[in-house]
């Protein structure tokens, strides 16, 4: 596969999806293929699934045209999967996935077992909206598709300073920019700009975090109960890993947060001497060397404990 219009010929009907809980990355790239499609193609029926995306994305061309329920029985000609590592992480979609006459996936996860029947997966590209953008072609990228992938790889970056980041990176970056899309403003309100309440809840983590292993590892733990007084949701939490892993003298931050009784989303961040995503995957998880997750059960304590050892290992 070399791009989309060739794995698109012949297809009357397309869905498109990414994993549960989407980010920015997995927003900005499923956006970015779907407004193509319905642009280059407007004669096929596209669909995209997405459980429900953080308010800050909806500015995005074709959010509110997402489809949040997949109760119908559908069909497709072609499923695309994208910013995903396996058919399990695409939710309530992986039923259409299942069906589906041809399967592709666009991702760029080290984790990834290659589950479709065609794979575009480069695990050192930044994003999977900088592999987007290849597939979809400079000559088809209007301004709208521009925000949605430049979204993507500011998300995925951390604003360009991510070891991921390329000079292939910072190209189409560039290329984005020259195409009208106002990049400071979406800096500001996608990635900076937070709530009081979500404030409110970075500062209950960073009181609470501890270190361990001769301070090189830093981990917090947000109960259910700290997010109903605080009136956050698991989307709000987004950033508090990041904060933690930059505290001076660490590696490896871990940050987990209460989705039901005794069951946690574990998230890793990863200065580079440790790599997160054999931790990850060694916990039925995936990601990146420098960004992976996954969830567990128990108690909190006995969680990093666990998780602990096999940073130790590593160091």
């Amino acid at each position: 596969m070399t791009d989309f219009k060739s794995v698109l010929a012949g297809a009357k009907t397309v869905a498109i999806a990414g994993h549960v809980r989407p980010d920015g990355d997995c927003v900005g790239s499923c956006l970015a293929t779907y407004n193509y499609i319905r642009q280059c193609f407007p004669e096929m029926k596209a669909t995209l699934y997405l459980e429900p995306i953080p308010n800050i994305f909806r500015f995005l061309k074709g959010a509110d045209e997402i489809v949040n329920s997949c109760e119908e029985d559908k069909v497709y000609d072609l499923f695309i999967a994208q910013d995903c590592g396996d058919a399990a992480r695409l939710g309530a979609a992986a039923k259409y996935f299942e069906t589906a006459a041809r399967t592709i996936c666009v991702d760029h996860h080290v984790s990834n077992n290659s589950f479709a029947d065609e794979n575009y997966i480069f695990p050192h590209a930044s994003s999977t909206s900088e592999l987007v953008f290849t597939l979809i072609g400079k000559e088809n990228i209007t301004k709208e598709i521009a925000e949605c992938i430049y979204v993507g790889i500011v998300h995925d970056t951390g604003v360009f300073q991510y070891s991921c980041t390329s000079a292939k990176t910072m190209e189409i970056a560039g290329m984005l920019m020259e195409m009208g899309i106002d990049y400071s403003k979406i800096v500001d309100k996608t990635f900076y700009e937070k709530t009081f309440e979500q404030n409110q809840i970075l500062g209950r983590a960073l009181i609470k975090s501890e270190r361990c292993l001769d301070n090189k590892v830093i981990t917090s733990v947000i109960t259910a109960e700290e997010m109903k007084q605080y009136h956050v949701l698991p989307k709000h939490l987004d950033g508090i890993v990041n904060q933690l892993r930059v505290t001076n003298g660490v590696e490896i931050a871990v940050f987990l947060y209460e989705t039901e009784d005794g069951v946690y989303k574990v998230s890793t961040r990863s200065n580079g001497l440790v790599d997160a995503a054999e931790i990850a995957v060694g916990f039925g998880g995936g990601g990146h060397a420098r960004a992976a997750g996954f969830s567990m059960e128990g108690s909190p304590e006995n969680i990093i404990a666990k998780i602990t050892e096999e940073i130790k290992k590593q160091l």
